[in-house]
């Protein structure tokens, strides 16, 4: 069991195949997640990686489980700030749930690491993330806040 975790439970009315498709692909993620994309071959092994507006890797790390429209687990790290970098490799699942019009997601970010730097601060991030995804898909627009990356980071 992880040392450090944080988990997000949240229900979004959609159907699973139009979540999956906002997890993972470049013209969903730009618009929740400040700008961002993702870049993968979404195979187990593959790599997979944060990019910046910038172009630049703010996490990376490797596709680890994948079964479409259900869950997807990856191995993270980031790169962005020193001490982090320096915790490795954290791991992030994606757990899709179809309840009626509804999916359930759960989220749950942890790492073996006790006190884990990275834990406390996506603890502060995910919930944003996810609630302006949640609005993007119920309501075709997402949280202003999320849709550009911060100045000077």
């Amino acid at each position: 069991m992880a040392e450090s975790q944080f988990v997000y439970v949240t229900f979004i009315r959609t159907t699973p195949e139009k979540l999956w498709r906002a997890l993972i692909e470049p013209e969903f993620t730009r618009q929740f997640w400040m700008g961002t994309t993702q870049e993968s071959e979404w195979t187990p092994g593959s790599s997979w990686r944060i990019a910046k507006p910038n172009g630049d890797t703010a996490d990376s790390g490797e596709v680890i489980e994948i079964e479409p429209h259900r869950r997807l687990v990856l191995k993270w790290q980031n790169h962005m700030f020193p001490e982090m970098t320096a915790e490795g490799f954290s791991r992030l699942t994606y757990e899709l749930e179809e309840k009626g019009e509804t999916v359930k997601l759960t989220v749950t970010h942890e790492m073996d690491r006790s006190g884990s730097k990275l834990i406390k601060a996506v603890s502060g991030g995910w919930p944003m993330i996810l609630a302006s995804l949640k609005s993007l898909l119920e309501t075709g627009e997402s949280l202003a806040a999320t849709r550009k990356w911060p100045e000077g980071m």
